[in-house]
């Protein structure tokens, strides 16, 4: 079995993420999504007021954590749980 099969299995049974757990997987997605567009356009915001600076770093940071980070952290979380689930299932026999 390999391990989009094991996921895919394991997947019906798969509770949603905790808030702990949700949490975490959205700091992981912005601080690091936020870190690299103020490196970016920080030189080309130099000088924007603060609401206005955060208004468009927010309107550019929202859909790169939603529709790219957090999909794929989601795929990892799942993946991550069926491989504890598998290694469990193998030191039970």
């Amino acid at each position: 079995m390999s391990a989009t099969e094991s996921a895919a299995t394991i997947a019906p049974q798969l509770p949603p993420p905790s808030t702990h757990q949700l949490a975490l997987m959205i700091w992981v997605a912005v601080f690091p999504t936020l870190t690299a567009l103020n490196l970016f356009l920080g030189p080309v915001l130099d000088g924007t007021p603060s609401v206005l600076r955060t208004l468009i770093l927010a309107t550019i940071a929202v859909p790169i954590v939603i529709y790219g980070i957090m999909p794929w952290l989601h795929r990892a979380r799942r993946a991550i749980i069926a491989r504890i689930a598998r290694r469990r299932s193998l030191r039970a026999q």
